[in-house]
């Protein structure tokens, strides 16, 4: 008896687990996988003409039950004096079972909020940070720069280059200025941040601060500093962003708060280049801002690259070196009328199969729109009433 208790109970030990491991490794994947194939779902949509639409996974909630169950019986056979002696007889059941019951929560996304940052152009907070990252500046620009605004060094707009195959001279530009950019990168010529500089405020000094007056500054994140004539009050400022071909910190902090303004003269969704000459790079000088799209823009551009406007093969620039990669297409999705094998994100919609290519460039690609898609829903707890689905 007790060994098979101990069995019974080794049993349940083993079964549970695995099951439980299994499961919570399963529900990852497929709230993943879920999630790539909305947003193909959605680029398939636009590619027919339809409007986006989102839904997102708000809450999985499962409960697992694990039952072992042991169980001995037996039959006696008693001896009687017209028969002869029976044969005792026992048995004995051993057995171990899990269940699973999840619980998901989803929730269309939808409303006032997400509308405007579905439509609303990206800032260019986010550019920076996935270039921080590391994330190749060309694809970066390529997804999300609707075009470039050309201006003279002093500010005044001249001409707009379109990032739309629409325009096949003004993309061809759009995708050489690019590809230089990316090599100026790729060999760390390319210093791409926020400008910081420090900014004098109108209040001065004729005698030394006070000790209250210079905690007071702290506090707040200023400074006291020795000036001509007395004390003047300076605090550090951190800018817009900027991509030059020379370290911003070389320059005075005059020269990096004109800059600065130069930038903020432009919208959010505008991030400043300044590609001077007599630096790496300069002999094909650039100055001007990226115009960032919105999330839906750059649905609708991967869809209208599958058929409508095809992307072209562009050369880069004589005075651009070597490029690492140059793809034509920024994404490309492969659309079949059956299903292909592959193990990149797929969906059926409208009669047809949507894929995303499998190449190294358009998986990264995907997973990079895949992030911008992130930074953009908020928090959907506060959306709306979830649809709950139980099994």
């Amino acid at each position: 008896m007790l060994c098979l208790l101990a069995a019974a109970l080794a049993a349940a030990g083993c079964l549970g687990p695995p099951a439980l491991h299994h499961a919570v490794l399963g529900y990852d994947e497929t709230i993943s996988r879920l999630e790539h194939e909305m947003l193909l779902l959605n680029i398939a949509r636009t590619d027919q003409n339809l409007p986006p639409h989102f839904t997102v996974t708000s809450a999985i909630a499962a409960t697992f039950d694990y039952r072992t169950t042991v169980g001995i019986g037996g039959s006696w056979l008693v001896a009687s004096l017209a028969t002869a002696p029976g044969v005792n007889s026992y048995n004995v059941s051993l057995g171990a079972s899990a269940a699973e019951n999840p619980t998901l929560s989803i929730v269309p996304v939808q409303g006032e909020e997400f509308t405007r940052r579905v439509l609303g152009p990206m800032a260019e907070s986010k550019f920076e940070f996935l270039v921080f990252q590391g994330a190749p500046i060309d694809m970066v620009l390529r997804l999300m720069a609707d075009g470039i605004e050309l201006q003279t060094p002093d500010g005044r707009f001249e001409r707009f280059v379109l990032n739309w195959s629409s325009r096949p001279a003004e993309y061809e530009e759009f995708r050489r200025r690019v590809l230089h950019l990316a090599w100026l990168n790729a060999t760390r010529r390319l210093f791409v941040g926020a400008l910081a500089f420090e900014e004098t405020l109108p209040v001065t000094l004729t005698a030394p601060p006070t000790a209250a007056e210079v905690m007071g500054a702290l506090d707040k994140g200023l400074r006291w500093t020795r000036a001509d004539g007395g004390w003047e009050l300076r605090r550090s400022v951190t800018g817009r962003v900027a991509i030059t071909n020379y370290d911003p910190r070389t320059l005075s902090d005059e020269a990096r708060q004109a800059l600065n303004a130069r930038a903020s003269a432009n919208p959010a969704n505008f991030v400043l280049v300044d590609i001077r000459p007599g630096h790496p790079g300069g002999d094909f000088p650039l100055f001007g801002a990226f115009k960032l799209r919105s999330l839906n823009v750059m649905l609708a551009f991967a869809a209208a690259s599958i058929h409508r406007l095809p992307e072209l093969d562009v050369a880069p620039d004589p005075r651009t070196g070597p490029p690492a990669r140059n793809p034509r297409r920024t994404l490309a999705i492969e659309v079949t009328e059956t299903a292909s094998p592959g193990s990149s994100p797929r969906v059926a919609y409208g009669g047809r199969h949507y894929a995303v290519a499998d190449t190294p460039w358009d998986r990264e690609a995907f997973t990079l729109l895949s992030q911008l898609f992130q930074m953009t829903v908020t928090d959907v707890s506060k959306t709306g009433v979830p649809i709950t689905i139980s099994k």
